[in-house]
């Protein structure tokens, strides 16, 4: 009858779900601690070498660095927490005595599950509420090496933008009033991707029809000859807010905020591909947490004294840092544009899943 229940016993799952949690958060706090020690001591140097920084400006670095940390080895405290919990039941025979209770190793691992599932809705929201906001201010603070960050005129240098099978690049960007001007400006045209001619400019400006070239130049790629134009209208239908659009650092914006950016650069023919990834993972991220008792539960079943209780908690280890390498090495393709963007972030998490769950069968039997 108890293999009917996921939870057969309440005293139970909140005893096993206490265990882990308190072990996870234990884990958690003596890991930020040490990694936020090791990484001021490397950072602190350049910090104070700027002129008018001390000791609010190091403080200042520690609340912006420390969410980063969390949220990066949130993960691996629940894989370590998982572990030592699960170790702690094995050597104490509390596992065999659940099992002979009639439990079945997925009811045995519930408690972690469910425990796991709150972990990550905490990592979300922290994420979502917290770590985006320092990930932009530190991003900023960083550029300009610790010193103080200067207000931003709205210039953006270096901005691509697609126009049907055309490409332009815009050297900076400028916003004057309600007018966009842009700078040393060179437009790709092409047919069916092939190059056929390039037009550069100084300047250019928004007009009614398109964009008015100042002391634009043609070069045909099939004669190799440059020929003077003056002042032209070119890039019709290319509307200024296209260029206007911000580099996005997904990692600094929301999950809604991120959403709403990838529509705007979509709608301006920017590539997107990687933030989607970002996007994703978003969500992957923080649901990582619930892979953990799965890939740890190697740990919890087989008799303890086999002697190779150290043994299958190494293997635990290895799979939870396989997993994350893979994650990091997906993701890292996904920008590459070699996954796709639900590939990058959701491939290894299912991969992982079914490893843990192929090896939990197997272990239990």
């Amino acid at each position: 009858m108890h293999q009917l229940h996921f939870f057969p016993s309440r005293t139970m799952a909140l005893y096993v779900g206490r265990l882990f949690l308190t072990r996870s958060f234990a884990i958690l706090f003596a890991l930020v601690l040490i990694l936020q020690t090791l990484d001021l001591l490397g950072e602190s140097g350049k910090i104070l070498a700027v002129a008018g920084n001390g000791d609010a400006e190091v403080w200042r670095y520690v609340g912006l660095r420390l969410p980063q940390i969390i949220e990066t080895f949130l993960p691996f405290s629940v894989l370590l927490g998982t572990i030592l919990t699960l170790i702690t039941l094995n050597q104490n025979s509390e596992v065999v005595s659940m099992k002979a209770a009639g439990m079945s190793a997925h009811q045995v691992l519930a408690p972690l599950f469910l425990a796991a599932l709150l972990v990550a809705a905490i990592s979300f929201a922290f994420n979502e509420r917290i770590v985006a906001r320092a990930n932009a201010s530190l991003s900023a603070w960083q550029k300009v090496q610790y010193a103080e960050v200067p207000r931003d005129d709205g210039t953006r240098t270096n901005i691509w933008v697609r126009a049907g099978d055309d490409l332009i690049n815009a050297g900076s960007v400028t916003i004057d009033g309600d007018t966009v001007r842009l700078g040393k400006v060179k437009i790709y045209q092409r047919v069916q991707g092939v190059l056929s001619s390039m037009l550069t400019a100084d300047s250019a400006r928004a007009v009614a029809g398109g964009w008015e070239l100042a002391n634009a130049k043609r070069f045909e790629r099939r004669s190799g000859t440059v020929t003077e134009l003056g002042t032209i209208v070119a890039a019709k239908g290319v509307r200024p807010d296209q260029f206007t659009l911000a580099q996005v650092d997904g990692d600094a914006l929301t999950f809604l905020e991120l959403r709403g950016a990838i529509a705007d650069l979509e709608a301006a023919g920017r590539p997107v591909d990687a933030l989607k990834g970002i996007l994703w993972h978003k969500i992957s991220g923080p649901l990582s947490a619930i892979l953990m008792p799965l890939l740890g539960a190697v740990a919890a079943f087989g008799l303890a004294r086999s002697g190779k209780l150290f043994v299958r908690a190494i293997l635990g280890m290895a799979l939870g840092f396989a997993y994350f390498v893979a994650d990091n090495f997906a993701l890292a393709m996904g920008d590459l544009g070699a996954y796709s963007p639900f590939l990058a972030a959701w491939g290894p998490f299912i991969l992982f899943a079914l490893i843990g769950e192929t090896i939990l069968i197997r272990t239990e039997e």
